[in-house]
């Protein structure tokens, strides 16, 4: 039996779905990648703030590859998978994909692990209710 995975797609669960507009562009043409970033971050911030039950920051993103260029107009679907939960922190990876612009087929764009932090009202960390 052949094991191999034929058609990728995304893990973990859809967390944010965005369209790509011309306003986020760099001067190539293409989605600038800090815009693209800033989506993964919100995407893990919403994940990290259903774990923690509240209010939760970005602490750390650790390695991160852009693999294709987003084109305007391309929807943009972060998918986050928590990797693992700490007493206050989250580990979260963040994949993107788009459809390929010309056969409709899905592309990963890049992926990042991101981690959060729980925080209590006064900004500071707490522990995670488990």
């Amino acid at each position: 039996m052949n094991d191999i995975d034929t058609t990728p797609g995304p893990g973990g669960t859809l967390a944010l779905q965005t369209v790509a507009m011309p306003k986020d562009t760099n001067a190539s043409g293409d989605i600038f990648g800090g815009w693209l970033l800033s989506q993964m971050d919100i995407a893990g911030l919403i994940t990290a703030m259903k774990v923690a039950d509240g209010r939760a920051s970005t602490v750390a993103i650790n390695g991160m590859a852009f693999l294709t260029p987003v084109h305007v107009g391309a929807v943009v679907s972060c998918y986050c998978e928590v990797l693992e939960v700490g007493r206050s922190s989250i580990r979260i990876l963040v994949e993107v994909w788009i459809n390929s612009q010309h056969s409709g087929d899905p592309l990963k764009v890049t992926e990042g692990e991101f981690v959060f932090v729980a925080i209590d009202q006064n900004g500071r960390t707490r522990a995670i209710q488990q």
